[in-house]
């Protein structure tokens, strides 16, 4: 299983960026997929899941709820990340995840496939 993530950036306090997971190997949309980003010496922490397109299911952090919105696009085989309202505390490494299986978890513990990473920087 490889992801390949990629959109991030550096970004102004109030900025938009969209990130972008794709894989080559597997059907993104067979699987729930998750959205986790980590800082220096913090713990990486879950920030949205989407599942199937058939469950229609959203999960997301209660810090960036209202503002990051998690998509498909199944015809390109990419889950996206779009993020408004940046925030500077938003600055981290972005990764995408799954465990192959239809559930969506904001838990850490619960993923065993990740992508590499994109770096998200909110700074004026």
């Amino acid at each position: 299983v490889q992801f390949v993530e990629s959109g991030g950036g550096l970004v102004q306090p109030g900025g938009s960026l969209r990130l972008s997971c794709s894989a080559s190997e597997f059907t993104l949309d067979n699987y729930a997929i998750a959205w986790f980003r980590q800082t220096p010496g913090k713990e990486r922490e879950g920030v949205s899941c989407i599942g199937k397109s058939s469950a229609r299911k959203r999960m997301y952090a209660e810090t960036v709820k209202s503002r990051f919105t998690s998509s498909r696009d199944n015809a390109k085989n990419t889950i996206y990340l779009q993020m408004n309202g940046l925030k500077p505390e938003d600055t981290a490494i972005y990764y995408c995840a799954t465990d192959l299986s239809t559930f969506c978890s904001l838990l850490r513990a619960e993923y065993d496939h990740w992508g590499q990473g994109t770096q998200v920087t909110v700074s004026s």
